[in-house]
Parts: C-alpha cells; sequence; structure tokens
C-alpha cells in the first residue's frame, strides 16, 4: 500500500474504532439499559426526559470547548494529543457504565454523559485531521470512505454485542444483565485497539505562530461571521444536523414507548449499520457527478418523509422499513457536510474551523433532544415528539442553498473549491 492510502486508511480506521461507541452505546444499548435496569422505576416520559438532557448537557460541554481547544491545537500542533485525551475519556467513561448496579440510573447518566464527551469532542479533532490526508480534489471520496468505514466497523462490534445480548448463554454469561455490561466493555476495547493506526500514520499539521488566547479567537469568530460561505453553510448544518443527530440518538427510545420489542429495536440498528456502510460510498460518488450539495438536499428531503413518516408508525416492520431509509441517507449527508466545509475554510486553521464546526454541531445536539424531552412531556403523546425535526431538514437545506460558491460550481469538487470572497477579511 502506498503512503498516502496507507494515511487515508489510518485516518478512516479512527472511525471503525470509536463509531461502536454510537452503533452500540450511544444509540442502543445505553438507552435500552437505562429504561430496562437503571431507570425502570421512573415514569416513561421522565426516562426520557432526563436521557435527553443529559445528551443535551454532553453536548453543550463539547460545545463550549470545542472552539477554543481547537484554536489550541492549530498554534501548537497538537490535534493528535487533543483527539487522544478526548478518546481516552470516551473509552474510561464506556468502561465505566459496566460497573452500575440495578437502579442506580444518576451515576449512569453521569458517566453517560462522561463518555458522550469523549466521544464528540474527539470528533472535532478527527475532522480536522482530515485536511492531512486528502486534497480538495479527493475530500468528498475520502470523507465518504472515514464515514463508510466507520459504519462498518461499528455494525461489525454491534453485531458481536447483539450476538452477546440476545444469546447471553453461548458465552457463558448468565443472563442479558450481564451480557451488556461485557458489551461495554467490548465496546471500549474495540475503541481503544482500532484508534491506535492514525497515531502512528497521519501526519500532524505543524504548529502556527500566531497566538491561542480569548482575543484570538474573538477574532476568529468575527472572520467567520464576515465569511458568507462559511457562515451561511454554518447555519444550514447547524439546523439540518440538529434533526438528524436528535433522529439518532433518540430513535431506540421512541421505538421503545411504541411498543417495540428490544429484539426488534436492536436488530433494525444492525440493519442500519450494513445499509449505511455501501449508501455512504454511494455518496461518495453521487457528489462526483452531482456535486455534494446536491447530494445533501437529496439526504434531507429523504429525513424529511421519515419525520413525517414517524407519527403513522405502528409495526415493528415498518421501523424496520424506516431504519433502512434513514440508513441509506444519514452517511452521506455527513460524511459531505464535512468535505463541503473542509474545502472552504483555510487550511492552516482546520482545528480551528472545525471546533467551530463542532461547536455549532454539538449546540444543534444541546436544542434537538431537549426539544424531543420537552415535547414528549408537555404532549403526553410520544408521537409527537420526532415530528417537528422535519421542520430542521427543511429550514436547514433552505440556508445551505444560501451558500454562494465563485462561478457557481456544483459538481464534483468545483462545488466547494472556490468561494466568494469573504467581506471584511
Amino acid at each position: 500500500m502506498n503512503p498516502r492510502r496507507r494515511t487515508q486508511w489510518a485516518w478512516a480506521l479512527n472511525g471503525w474504532a470509536n463509531h461502536g461507541y454510537a452503533t452500540s452505546v450511544l444509540v442502543v444499548l445505553f438507552p435500552l439499559f437505562f429504561d430496562n435496569y437503571w431507570a425502570k422505576s421512573l415514569p416513561g416520559t421522565q426516562s426520557t426526559a432526563y436521557l435527553g438532557w443529559t445528551n443535551s448537557a454532553a453536548g453543550a460541554v463539547v460545545m463550549l470547548l470545542a472552539p477554543w481547544l481547537g484554536a489550541l491545537a492549530d498554534r501548537r500542533g497538537c490535534k493528535k494529543p487533543f483527539l487522544a485525551a478526548f478518546s481516552l475519556l470516551g473509552i474510561a467513561g464506556t468502561l465505566g457504565l459496566a460497573t452500575v448496579g440495578e437502579g442506580g440510573w444518576p451515576l449512569a447518566l453521569l458517566l453517560f454523559g462522561i463518555s458522550s464527551v469523549g466521544f464528540f469532542g474527539s470528533y472535532s479533532f478527527f475532522d480536522a485531521l482530515l485536511v492531512q490526508v486528502a486534497t480538495s480534489e479527493e475530500s468528498d471520496r475520502v470523507s465518504a470512505f472515514g464515514y463508510a468505514v466507520g459504519y462498518l466497523g461499528g455494525g461489525l462490534i454491534f453485531l458481536f454485542d447483539v450476538l452477546l445480548v440476545l444469546h447471553p448463554q453461548a458465552f457463558g454469561l448468565a443472563d442479558k444483565v450481564a451480557a451488556t455490561r461485557a458489551a461495554f466493555v467490548s465496546v471500549a476495547l474495540w475503541w481503544a485497539l482500532f484508534a491506535l493506526p492514525l497515531f502512528r500514520y497521519v501526519p500532524e499539521a505543524p504548529p502556527t505562530p500566531e497566538a491561542a488566547g480569548l482575543r484570538e479567537l474573538w477574532d476568529t469568530v468575527r472572520h467567520i461571521a464576515a465569511d458568507a460561505p462559511v457562515r451561511n453553510f454554518l447555519l444550514g448544518y447547524w439546523i439540518y444536523i440538529d434533526g438528524l443527530g436528535t433522529l439518532q440518538q433518540m430513535a431506540v427510545d421512541f421505538g421503545k414507548k411504541m411498543g417495540f420489542s428490544t429484539d426488534a429495536l436492536i436488530q433494525a440498528l444492525l440493519l442500519v449499520q450494513f445499509v449505511s456502510f455501501p449508501a455512504a460510498l454511494g455518496f461518495g460518488r453521487l457528489a462526483g457527478a452531482i456535486g455534494a450539495r446536491r447530494s445533501i438536499y437529496l439526504g434531507l428531503a429523504v429525513l424529511t418523509g421519515v419525520a413525517g413518516w414517524s407519527y403513522f408508525m405502528r409495526t415493528e416492520s415498518q421501523f424496520y422499513a424506516m431504519a433502512a431509509v434513514v440508513g441509506l441517507v444519514q452517511g452521506g449527508v455527513q460524511s459531505l457536510s464535512r468535505s463541503f466545509f473542509a474545502r472552504i475554510i483555510p487550511p492552516a486553521k482546520a482545528g480551528e474551523y472545525f471546533g467551530f464546526y463542532n461547536f455549532v454541531g454539538k449546540f444543534a445536539a444541546v436544542l434537538g433532544p431537549a426539544m424531543v424531552g420537552a415535547v414528549a412531556v408537555l404532549s403526553g403523546n410520544q408521537r409527537l415528539s420526532i415530528v417537528p425535526l422535519g421542520v430542521s431538514f427543511v429550514v436547514g437545506g433552505w440556508l445551505l442553498s444560501r451558500v454562494r460558491l465563485a462561478g457557481g460550481g456544483e459538481a464534483g469538487p468545483a462545488d466547494g473549491a472556490a468561494v466568494e470572497p469573504a467581506a471584511g477579511r
């Protein structure tokens, strides 16, 4: 394997490593185990609210830290050490979940929040390293490849965990409780092992001579506010990624409250992973044909339909169908948003700008789950909680259309290769 390909594989393997947390813990095992074991004495609407608010709190921590730490990483040339620190925090929190006893929902929420901060915080620096491993012309393909590999790796460890939980005796475990604890441990070990190649093969960006204080951070805020393409992209991204992230995080809890069986929910989420793997690769190719922006529009249109569909869902087979449809588009929307943004920012400030990118994503993560929890509590109707997310996909897509590129380019790499001159720069 030539050195450039090896570097891109090593970078993508970090997604393979940590996506197991997203699938097994964040989306499935924690919400289910929280309802069935740690918080089974709580009313359903209350446990939904606590889960949503914990997701929001974790997002708020990352939101506040990401821009400043991103700027610091650029100035000191230390994206990889920050990535390592947040990854270790996430791994430690995940291991801690395996030790919480029945009824211990406050401690479970605390450790879940810690592990979520580690997971989401690490992504800011992982995303920023995209500019170290891919040129502008490669960014759509490499970003899509990273998400595809992440979904495949996350799917494989999730498949192992599903088999573990559904058939604990086959693995020498007493019951599903013991199997779920073992699954938390397996996710942490998987994350730690497959994150290692990035630290060996992906080069660190050299430090920049600028300072990294609050004044410099405020200067970047002003530059972003004056840079029309970056500003408009971040506004649109904030809105639509809010809807997608909330849909991913709260889908299992939604299905549980609809009365669907735990086994059915786990199998549906497993389906999502293996549909998302080829679909993410397909979106990378689609972007080369019609442009990243139009490809994102397609994904958002599908997600809008899913949000409306959720209100009418009645059967487990419908939940399976919805999971497959989400799997077809979620990786494409995420990967092409990342590569689109990477092409319209200064490469030397990738850590700082991706800090703001993740700031926006986490600010969405603060609002979305909190909104779902609030709608569930105030309306007393779980079905209504997902429907408002459709508005975010429509509004976010419209804001994305306001990003003006020089020459009006829309196809392939040209979609984000050049932007209008920024006012006030």
